[in-house]
């Protein structure tokens, strides 16, 4: 059974920092983009950030660019989103995602993505 789990969600002081992480289980990523989605409440899941199955490329929403960074270790089948001069607008459920292909052509599109997490919540207050 394929599971992606988040972790390291949590409460953080605007300015603060916060690193999540998803593990992956059941089957490798190595060969799959992988990205971060979020999801406020009463709002639509946005994209936060992609990275390319080797790991090369990533792509970041303009609201999060300069901020966070997205990695990944095929080794270990993880991935991870450093998130640097949090705001209380980054308040979210924070979701792992993995698509069936390598690249990251619509990385933005969540129907794009095949398997999903169950999401860590960030709380970041002003």
């Amino acid at each position: 059974q394929v599971q992606l789990v988040e972790s390291g969600g949590g409460l953080v002081q605007a300015g603060g920092s916060l690193r999540l992480s998803c593990a992956a289980s059941g089957r490798t990523f190595s060969n799959n983009a992988m990205g971060w989605f979020r999801q406020a409440p009463g709002k639509e899941r946005e994209f936060v950030a992609a990275i390319s199955a080797s790991g090369g490329a990533t792509y970041y929403a303009d609201s999060v660019k300069g901020r966070f960074i997205i990695s990944r270790d095929n080794a270990k089948n993880t991935m991870s989103l450093q998130m640097n001069s949090l705001q209380p607008e980054d308040t979210a459920a924070y979701y792992c995602a993995a698509r069936w292909y390598g690249s990251l052509v619509a990385a933005t599109v969540p129907n794009t993505y095949h398997y999903w997490g169950q999401g860590t919540h960030v709380t970041v207050s002003s």
